[in-house]
């Protein structure tokens, strides 16, 4: 891998539909740098406003860029089996999913149209069922790969099966860690049943360290601790250009492997350019990512056929 490997290395992707989930910070960068690269890019969000905002901004910088905005409500099951129907109606395969948009620590439990925890239903879950409805049509693609964007806060995640949902004890923090140790699992035994079943997917992992985004003020809130971390040390956080380097790495790098797991490369992988990161122990524990597995086929009601 180039040791500072930058957007400038990005491959030419024109040719490729890319879907990107978030409007704002991270996934703003990414379908920014993708667009620019060529893909035909699909921007996926629960707010129209902010979405149409995001693909003018791009098409104001970029004039060339194939840019769209697609209504997605990653909290709801029902928004995600509609957007992946109107997919199937209009795309013939699907060359690129980044399952990147998240909640993080809102203070209070919150629950989704469906009932789940809020971080669990969105960060993950929701990505699950994306993920599963998607599968023909990536599928379809020559080269196709799911990019799934985890955090340094998995290291401290655990799977509690009996309590998924903090129904019991909700701890904004733990409950975030489980969903971002979720993804990392999902992303890993994507790889494993892609390669079992020959789906030819290539199933990679990212986090963006410790990055300048508006993801603490819109969960935890502006005043608190994480927030005001934020506001007075914004200095410790590494600008979203560069925190969206490693997601940008594992979707376009040809010597991104399958199966691997990247993030920045410094400072305990708090900010940098993109590297092998580690991947925390529990990530690698096989019957849990295989039971999380079909507890989330059972509580989405999909199944990756």
């Amino acid at each position: 891998m180039m040791t500072h490997w930058t957007e400038s290395l990005i491959p030419f992707q024109r040719g490729r539909t890319a879907i990107v989930t978030g409007t704002g910070g991270l996934g703003y960068r990414t379908a920014q740098a993708l667009a620019a690269s060529g893909a035909r890019v699909i921007i996926a969000g629960r707010n129209a406003d902010k979405g149409a905002a995001a693909v003018q901004r791009i098409r104001s910088e970029a004039p060339q860029s194939l840019v769209d905005f697609a209504l997605l409500d990653l909290a709801s099951l029902s928004s995600i089996s509609q957007f992946c129907r109107r997919l199937q109606d209009t795309h013939g395969c699907v060359d690129l999913l980044i399952n990147n948009a998240a909640v993080m620590a809102p203070p209070q439990r919150c629950s989704t149209e469906d009932g789940f925890e809020l971080q669990f239903g969105t960060n993950y879950l929701g990505h699950f069922a994306l993920t599963a409805q998607l599968l023909p049509l990536l599928r379809a693609a020559p080269q196709p790969r799911v990019v799934t964007v985890s955090s340094v806060a998995a290291r401290s995640g655990k799977i509690s099966f009996e309590d998924l949902q903090s129904e019991h004890a909700y701890r904004p923090m733990s409950a975030y860690a489980q969903s971002k140790l979720a993804c990392l699992l999902f992303s890993i035994e994507l790889q494993r049943r892609s390669q079992a079943m020959g789906w030819n997917i290539r199933s990679i992992g990212a986090h963006p360290g410790v990055s300048r985004t508006d993801l603490i003020a819109n969960g935890a809130g502006a005043q608190s601790a994480a927030g005001l971390l934020r506001r007075y040390f914004w200095f410790l956080f590494q600008p979203v250009e560069q925190g969206a380097l490693p997601i940008l790495y594992a979707a376009t790098a040809e010597e991104a492997e399958a199966g691997a797991y990247y993030g920045p490369d410094k400072l305990g992988e708090t900010r940098g350019f993109p590297a092998p990161a580690r991947v925390p122990r529990q990530a690698l524990d096989r019957g849990v990512a295989e039971r999380l597995w079909q507890v989330s086929e059972q509580l989405a009601g999909v199944r990756f056929t």
